[in-house]
């Protein structure tokens, strides 16, 4: 192979690597938002487990993160949780912060 060949690999084999490491991250932020938000709805215990696994699940909805600020933002309502959608999509910004830092450090 040539110089440029290997280069060309090395940046294909990093962009893979960086997006797995970013799906992971998505993924466990989404579990930490799941009982964070659970949490904030009183929901206890297995059933705030089986919440953080719906939250996972809703980002499969579509690209992005909306689906999952969809289904949160309704429940809250659902549940009469009062917080901004402002203060949502922080939280959803600083676990995904750690979630990234996380997955990071154990690899």
């Amino acid at each position: 192979m040539s110089g440029l060949d290997d280069r060309e690999k090395g940046f294909e084999n990093k962009y893979a690597h960086d997006q797995e490491i970013e799906f992971k991250a998505t993924a466990r932020r989404n579990k930490l938002l799941g009982l964070w938000a659970a949490a904030q709805m009183g929901i206890e215990g297995e059933a705030a487990a089986e919440y953080a696994k719906s939250v996972i699940v809703a980002d499969f909805e579509e690209a992005g993160d909306e689906d999952v600020f969809r289904k949160i933002r309704k429940d809250f309502d659902e549940k009469g949780v009062d917080l901004s959608d402002h203060l949502l999509r922080k939280q959803m910004d600083e676990l995904l912060a750690k979630a990234r830092k996380e997955i990071r450090s154990e690899g």
